[in-house]
């Protein structure tokens, strides 16, 4: 479903679901929805954002699911949710202080749930969200409780840094340690 002008400018500041289940493997951590999530209730849903296809392209999918399937990660061991809640045009549009008190969040939730890594999806956020200011993509050396913690580019279009395949390859270094 492509959203409305209208459905997008209704969806700033509202809130989705996060997707988990028991015993996560990974729970993948987005900055904040977007819009366009907003508008739909699906994570990462925004035509352009490379979620989708490194997910598939790194191993963790047999095949590219959509957004609207994301039901289908918990029996994958898989989950998502974000660090800060409320959705928004631009990750930027979030205050630092939004990102320390859902990073805080995050923590909590990540301590309930018990998931073997969180991977946080952009280094910006989590260097502001857990005050790690030298953090870099990768493993990171502290985690949360049992908790290892990853930090991977963010998948939004907007990232030009890296590649679908730049971006698919770190996913994939995290599925490896996973599997090794």
């Amino acid at each position: 479903m492509k959203p409305t002008a209208e459905q997008l400018l209704a969806a700033k500041d509202t809130t989705i679901p996060d997707v988990t289940g028991p015993g996560l493997r990974v729970l993948f951590c987005g900055i904040n929805p977007g819009l366009w999530s907003g508008a739909t209730g699906h994570h990462f849903a925004r035509p352009g954002n490379r979620f989708w296809p490194a997910l598939h392209r790194s191993g963790f999918t047999a095949r590219q699911l959509r957004p609207d399937e994301q039901g289908e990660l918990p029996a994958l061991g898989l989950g998502i949710t974000n660090v800060a809640a409320r959705a928004t045009a631009k990750a930027d549009e979030l205050t630092g202080e939004e990102l320390r008190e859902g990073g805080a969040a995050l923590t909590d939730r990540v301590l309930r749930l018990r998931p073997r890594v969180l991977a946080v999806l952009g280094i910006g956020a989590y260097r502001t969200a857990f005050g790690q200011r030298r953090a870099a993509i990768g493993r990171q050396p502290e985690g949360i409780g049992e908790t290892e913690v990853w930090v991977l580019p963010n998948p939004s279009g907007l990232n030009a840094h890296y590649t679908l395949d730049a971006l698919a390859a770190e996913f994939r270094r995290l599925r490896d340690a996973l599997d090794g």
